[in-house]
């Protein structure tokens, strides 16, 4: 087994050998002659066999040499057609892009802007997987995800503050007009005990008199329709504040959150990888002043 044979060799060994001339191989390949003459060397060295003969007017195959370049020109071709493959894959704008996020950012803001992308991306198919759970991006779990907070460690991760997202209270109409000292006495949804961590849950938790839990939810997006319901008072994102059948009663978003965008640190040499990133960037800068006021 030739171990110490470098691969890159090979289209040396078959331009010579299509040629019959080191000159003639060297103005192909863009290289000296005397290079080539040398890499020729390193190769039988490594090989420990002679692929060249040589008579008075050109370089000529030996029978193994022969038998090296019969197989050379199919190893040579298939890596040319595996790099252009490649080059063609990661400069696509066509294929699958799979994006996780808690699932009011995709029912309240990112669905609405998608027919556009998908007007301007026809041959892009957008995967939405409303999660927020701890995923890897070192096994590939996804290619994009939007978190509230910043993330544990991943060696694989590329980390970017897109910026806030601001938290107000919301009710039914039957609320309107409920004065901020009142608002303890109100019926609230809350969010399950177990994310009484939450900025907006240690908010409630500041609240005087103590609220009223009326319901408690493990989801944002049925925190929404229970508010609209009128089951109670919620802190839901100000990115809802357009919907009709909720009434705003904060003069001003009470908690702030930080929005982050994480992809695997290979996306940036994906041509639709890099088309989705920067869609994104540029739906929050748009979106800006409904997320945080």
């Amino acid at each position: 087994m030739a171990i110490d044979f470098d691969w890159n060799d090979i289209p040396l060994i078959l331009a010579l050998a299509r040629s019959g001339s080191m000159s003639a191989a060297g103005r192909e390949l863009g290289v000296d002659g005397s290079t080539i003459s040398r890499r020729i060397a390193a190769a039988e060295k490594a090989l420990n066999l002679r692929l060249f003969s040589r008579d008075t007017t050109r370089w000529q195959l030996t029978e193994a040499g022969q038998v090296f370049v019969r197989y050379g020109e199919g190893v040579y071709g298939s890596v040319q057609s595996m790099l252009l493959a490649s080059t063609r894959e990661a400069e696509s704008l066509a294929g699958p892009v799979r994006l996780s996020a808690i699932d009011f950012l995709f029912d309240h803001w990112l669905v609405r802007h998608l027919p556009a992308f998908a007007e301007r991306h026809p041959e892009m198919e957008v995967q939405l997987m409303a999660d927020n759970q701890n995923i890897s991006f070192t096994r590939r779990e996804a290619d994009f995800a939007l978190r509230l907070a910043q993330p544990v460690d991943d060696a694989a991760v590329l980390m970017r503050r897109l910026g806030d997202i601001g938290w107000a209270v919301y009710g039914a109409p039957r609320f309107a007009g409920v004065p901020r000292e009142a608002w303890g006495r109100q019926p609230w949804i809350a969010h399950e005990e177990a994310k009484a961590h939450l900025p907006e849950m240690r908010w409630m938790a500041r609240l005087e008199p103590a609220p009223r839990i009326a319901l408690r939810v493990n989801s944002l997006s049925t925190m929404v329709h229970a508010c609209r319901a009128g089951a109670g008072l919620a802190l839901l994102p100000c990115i809802v504040g357009g919907d009709e059948a909720l009434v705003r009663l904060s003069d001003r978003a009470e908690v702030f959150r930080e929005l982050w965008l994480l992809s695997h640190r290979d996306a940036g040499a994906i041509g639709r990888f890099k088309v989705v990133a920067a869609w994104l960037a540029q739906v929050h800068e748009d979106s800006r002043d409904r997320m945080c006021t």
